[in-house]
């Protein structure tokens, strides 16, 4: 059977911008299981079956992620590659350690190095600022959430990378919770009217949330019973107003322009949630690079 794993997917794209002088053709073949040219003009002309080994060092600190698409990125190119990681997903690591060791034709190994680098070093990435604000939040009982702030074709690996780093998936799509927000109550009429509309038509089946602006509309989603209130872009006095409202009825998300300064603030209101969309949109890579041994 074909792999059509959120990893297969987008490491088939990748190698196909990265190694196919016709993107769409090519990623054609690979999703269908057709037989792909895989160009890098450079390793093919310096090197045929010439073999080494060659092993990934950290050049930063943080928290692993992204191997399973690392180890994709090899096989789909030379399935005779060895790729073994002295960590997995989730351990911490340090500057100048030892990530993964790659053996095979050195000409494959070059061909893989900057794609399975891009995703090991973004996905480490996200991981890494994730555990950073869980540090920040430690004995608290609030945790981090990601959002739907996601690149195009990534959601899924980049959401594992927010739970390698010790955080909490928010709903991954349109599809499984429903989320009312500001377009939703200012088109429908009120809150009132949306959480009605969707009763409606889902009764139970979904969880329901509502994203809340003001105080007045923090009550109204109050009096409706949902499922989870979040306070969108409120400042903190007004946070622990609506908190002190809420009073433990509901949950409570926290969303609006985070960051480590704003979380750390947050850190002493009794909120459940902290959603933060810069950790899949706008982190720093965590740094790698490859060395050839010889």
């Amino acid at each position: 059977m074909m792999d059509t794993s959120p990893v297969d997917l987008a490491v088939k794209a990748a190698l196909s911008e990265d190694l196919c002088a016709d993107f769409s053709e090519s990623l054609n073949d690979l999703l269908t299981g057709k037989r792909t040219d895989l160009i890098d003009v450079t390793s093919d002309a310096v090197f045929s079956d010439d073999k080494n080994e060659a092993v990934i060092i950290s050049k930063s600190e943080g928290i692993l992620s992204g191997c399973d698409a690392f180890q994709k990125v090899f096989q789909l190119i030379d399935p005779s590659l060895s790729v073994i990681f002295f960590k997995k997903e989730g351990d911490p690591f340090h500057i100048s350690e030892k990530i993964v060791s790659v053996k095979g034709r050195v000409k494959s190994i070059l061909m893989g190095e900057r794609t399975a680098l891009n995703f090991l070093g973004h996905l480490s990435g996200i991981a890494t600022e994730v555990s950073r604000l869980v540090r920040i939040l430690e004995g608290t009982r609030i945790k981090i959430l990601d959002t739907r702030k996601t690149l195009p074709g990534l959601r899924e690996l980049e959401k594992r990378a927010v739970v390698h780093g010790g955080g909490k998936n928010h709903r991954m799509g349109l599809y499984d919770m429903v989320l009312i927000k500001d377009n939703h109550i200012d088109a429908a009429g009120s809150i009132t009217g949306a959480v009605q509309k969707v009763r409606s038509i889902h009764a139970d089946r979904f969880k329901i949330e509502i994203e809340c602006r003001s105080m007045g509309e923090v009550e109204e989603a109050l009096s409706l019973g949902v499922d989870r209130i979040m306070l969108d872009n409120m400042p903190g006095k007004m946070v622990k107003r609506a908190v002190k409202l809420i009073g433990g009825k509901t949950e409570v998300e926290v969303s609006g322009s985070m960051n480590r300064k704003r979380i750390k603030k947050l850190r002493g209101i009794p909120v459940d949630y902290i959603s933060a969309g810069y950790i899949t949109n706008s982190t720093a890579q965590s740094d790698f690079s490859m060395k050839i041994l010889g």
